[in-house]
């Protein structure tokens, strides 16, 4: 117990001894060591390196994960060392309100069949990006935060240690300077002797004399102590600093690794807009087989139903596949020459924009013909008891 407390007051006496070196620096009333130019260099550099660290991933973070309230349920659930419950990211929810939408509207109409091939695509597109989440975190984000959390705390830690070491330093500098300035005052008092020529004064002389020379004998004593607790302090501090130097020099290092894991999220970012690109790519494949006749039915059928006849042809004709389009030009043009039917298997689904035409379903096969004053674009299509009026664009003929 006797150990502990002369402990906590060798180490109340320390940091009283630092706080008054501390102020009086701040006041300009005590000197104060410079570190060397390196070593400055090497601070600046790790701090600058901290906060830009903590800035890129933060923004990554936020780049990830949009929603504040996930990150922050994150954050929590990794700090109780939990696993954060599965959710679903943006483009799945999206995925699944085009799915349920498709499935509602009918699978079979083209507008329920487009938003149930979109919603496929947002989903292979939401596993493209938890797949980028994943990558990131592990080889991206987290050596960035075991930086911040490992490395650079050591780091602040020996900075720390620096600058203790460097307060008391000074105040062993500031001690032996105040001492040798106190010994050469009594060494200059005790040189003084008073004058008097009678026992008294002869007396009081000696008295003086002695106590000068204790005083003298005390303050040197001081001195070579403080000069002693100097030597020490700077050897502590000279230690300090070269162990602070080497550690900060790892600062290289670490931009080194960091770089590394930039390259793989990049990679990871890369292959993940390569594969959205990919899927989204092959949907507009998807969708641009179906011709542009249901948007120009839908918006004119409204208007006059003639006119629905004459804006398909441009759009509808304009889907079709090039290398295939004087082929079917001429099976078509060679049934409208003979004015005989032919089978003819539908390629798309297609809703009657009036009561005119006939709605279609993918893979039927329907008997079709051409009827004098017909648009060219345009055949009659009949299905049982059924006929109406069917774009070309959405057949196949047959053998």
């Amino acid at each position: 117990m006797d150990f502990n407390v002369k402990k906590l007051a060798a180490d109340a006496g320390t940091f009283l001894s630092r706080a008054v070196q501390f102020t009086e620096e701040k006041f300009g009333q005590a000197e104060k060591t410079e570190l060397d130019a390196h070593l400055e260099n090497l601070l600046a550099k790790a701090e600058c390196t901290k906060v830009w660290t903590e800035k890129i991933m933060k923004q990554t973070e936020v780049l990830l994960q949009p929603n504040p309230n996930a990150r922050i349920e994150e954050f929590v659930y990794e700090k109780l060392e939990r696993k954060a419950p599965s959710r679903i990211n943006t483009e799945e929810q999206l995925a699944q309100y085009m799915n349920d939408a498709g499935n509602e509207f009918g699978p079979g109409t083209a507008y329920g069949n487009a938003l149930i091939k979109c919603g496929e695509t947002q989903k292979r597109i939401g596993v493209a990006h938890r797949e980028l989440v994943q990558t990131a975190a592990i080889n991206f984000l987290t050596p960035l935060r075991n930086f911040i959390e490992g490395d650079y705390k050591t780091m602040a830690k020996e900075k720390k240690l620096l600058q203790n070491k460097r307060l008391d330093l000074d105040a062993a500098k500031t001690r032996l300077k105040k001492a040798r300035v106190t010994e050469a005052r009594a060494a200059q008092l005790n040189a003084t002797q008073p004058e008097g020529d009678n026992n008294f004064m002869v007396n009081v002389s000696y008295m003086i004399s002695v106590l000068h020379i204790k005083l003298l004998k005390m303050w040197t004593e001081e001195v070579i102590k403080a000069e002693q607790e100097l030597r020490i302090t700077q050897s502590e501090f000279d230690r300090q600093a070269e162990i602070t130097r080497l550690l900060l020099e790892g600062i290289s290092s670490t931009h080194a690794h960091h770089l590394r894991c930039l390259n793989d999220f990049v990679e990871a970012q890369m292959t993940y807009f390569a594969q959205s690109y990919q899927y989204m790519l092959d949907l507009q494949k998807q969708l641009g087989s179906f011709p542009s006749t249901f948007v120009s039915n839908n918006n004119q059928s409204t208007l006059a139903p003639m006119q629905s006849v004459a804006v398909p042809s441009v759009s509808a004709s304009a889907q079709a596949p090039s290398a295939k389009s004087s082929l079917v030009t001429s099976g078509f043009t060679e049934l409208k020459a003979s004015n005989g039917s032919r089978k003819a298997r539908v390629l798309y689904d297609y809703d009657a924009a009036n009561s005119s035409e006939l709605s279609l379903l993918a893979d039927e096969v329907i008997t079709v013909y051409s009827m004098p004053g017909m648009d060219s674009d345009w055949l009659m299509g009949e299905r049982g008891h059924q006929k109406g009026k069917v774009p070309i664009t959405y057949l196949e003929l047959l053998n």
